[in-house]
């Protein structure tokens, strides 16, 4: 294989057929944690344009990756700081999002928390649970991670 840079016309053609392949098939990515507590609780969030409570997380942006979304997302959502690099868990399927959405669910153990953050215009509230008192309105999608993390059981391929 050659050190040689690419010619303009190489890369050209590089550029159109990745951008022929993100205008035919584009694909989401999402993160979510799953944030224990030194009791074991779970931080839930609720957001104000979503019904239910759920793990915090969002979009991967472009030029970014799973990690420093995680990251990104923690600290807007939760006011979390990662004190280690967190453990992915499993990779979904998203299907009730589009048929192109993928969700990688990381279990967070060693975080700080300064304090709880203020609701904002995303963010309705916020709290550490319980699992076996989560609020009634958390999601099936959230309570089927906790469950799969709890019993250490195989994540399943559909979020």
């Amino acid at each position: 294989m050659s050190d040689r840079p690419k010619s303009l016309a190489a890369r050209l053609r590089s550029r159109v057929f990745h951008l022929y392949f993100v205008l035919t098939r584009p694909m989401t990515l999402g993160v979510r944690a799953a944030v224990f507590d030194a009791e074991g609780r779970v931080f839930l969030v609720r957001h104000t344009y979503v019904p239910g409570w759920h793990f915090p997380g969002g979009g991967v942006e472009p030029g970014e990756t799973a990690l420093d979304a995680l990251t990104r997302e923690l600290l807007e959502e939760g006011a979390i700081a990662l004190h280690e690099e967190p453990r992915l868990h499993g990779f979904y399927f998203n299907g009730g999002v589009s048929r192109r959405d993928h969700v990688a669910l990381y279990v967070v153990r060693r975080f700080e928390q300064k304090a709880p953050p203020a609701p904002n215009l995303e963010i309705a509230e916020t709290g550490f649970f319980a699992q076996d008192a989560l609020p009634e309105t958390t999601s099936r999608a959230t309570r089927a991670r906790l469950r799969e993390i709890r019993e250490g059981a195989t994540p399943a391929r559909l979020w």
